[in-house]
């Protein structure tokens, strides 16, 4: 059972991040919210706001939900796992109050307080932020690899990721054949440009989860990371799925692999050292997924490069391009829901 708690004091970690918050935000925001605006736990049912990006959106599961307006183009499938987490917590007689889901494709951090812009020119979705509200009580989502440019990462490495597609992004160095992408990101100019990257996500991510507690100074944040793509044993990326004629990285070059997981393995370090400096809890999907990669075949949690997901585009499958298939969201779900379920209960 959740336990009830006492207005906090100003000496709680809450209140230090609240007035952290308003101190770092307070010379950009027109919105004032008063000292002392937390309250007491919630009852049941928890109001809960989802954010994020393609992975809490569940890029690849059909049905999407807002099929008859622009949001359809973020591809959020009816069932992602914010939807298949809120049915399990209830299942344990946890109970949430979905005030909103925005996780939309295609979502860098800076989208959780800028409008984003839709694919082909369709709209434009607003601030992700725009869904907390003052009672607000939890919010759950991820962010990071847009921010970080993880598919412009994969074509540097992929030819056939180069060629026209629905994946967004461009070569990090189009001169530099992807034939030989490890050698460009271990050199000066590849490294530089991950740093950067980096950089960017983290500053991003500590923007974002300031603001979560200046719109919603009472809400628990959970940070979401992402599952793992590579195995540490990368021969068994040399072998197609199970139905499958295209191998699950394509044609990336075996030698580059091990860059791909150093790459994810540090956005999830990174995600995880930003929530842990703010006070936020972290889902580590990269800890708990290594047998579910997108080179385990029957037991694969990822959708391969150009394995066909399940949505079409005006009757063309599109591919997974790495994203969690049903088996993936339902381990999301899983770890997530567990969580919430910490969170809550503490």
């Amino acid at each position: 059972m959740r336990k009830k708690t006492t207005t906090p004091k100003t000496t709680t970690p809450r209140a230090r991040r609240l007035a952290a918050a308003a101190a770092a935000l307070g010379s950009c925001l027109a919105l004032a919210v008063p000292a002392g605006t937390a309250s007491a736990a919630p009852a049941d049912p928890v109001p809960t706001v989802f954010f994020g990006d393609s992975y809490t959106a569940n890029f690849g599961i059909a049905p999407v939900n807002n099929q008859d307006n622009e949001k359809g183009w973020c591809f959020q499938a009816t069932e992602n796992y914010p939807a298949v987490a809120t049915r399990r917590l209830a299942d344990r007689d946890i109970k949430l109050d979905v005030q909103a889901d925005v996780s939309c494709g295609g979502a860098l951090v800076e989208h959780f307080w800028k409008e984003q812009p839709l694919p082909f020119g369709a709209g434009t979705v607003p601030p992700q932020q725009d869904a907390l509200k003052e009672n607000t009580q939890l919010v759950v989502g991820g962010m990071g690899g847009n921010t970080l440019g993880f598919t412009s990462i994969l074509k540097q490495c992929s030819d056939k990721l180069r060629e026209p597609s629905l994946l967004p992004g461009e070569p990090v160095d189009p001169d530099k054949p992807a034939s030989e992408c490890r050698d460009f990101f271990e050199s000066e100019d590849g490294k530089a440009w991950l740093d950067d990257r980096f950089a960017q996500v983290e500053g991003d991510l500590e923007q974002t989860l300031l603001r979560m507690s200046y719109f919603a100074p009472a809400a628990e944040r959970v940070l979401v990371g992402y599952p793992r793509l590579v195995p540490k044993d990368t021969t068994k990326c040399l072998t197609a799925a199970p139905g499958q004629t295209e191998l699950p990285f394509a044609d990336i070059p075996k030698d580059a692999l091990p860059i791909l997981d150093q790459v994810q393995k540090r956005l999830n370090d990174v995600m995880k050292k930003t929530a842990a400096d703010d006070g936020a809890d972290f889902v580590d999907l990269y800890g708990h997924t290594g047998s579910n990669t997108a080179c385990d075949g029957a037991n694969r949690g990822i959708g391969g490069l150009l394995e066909n997901s399940k949505l079409d585009f005006f009757g063309q499958p599109v591919p997974w391009y790495a994203h969690p298939n049903e088996k993936g969201r339902d381990i999301q779900a899983k770890h997530v829901a567990t969580k919430v379920e910490q969170v809550l209960n503490r």
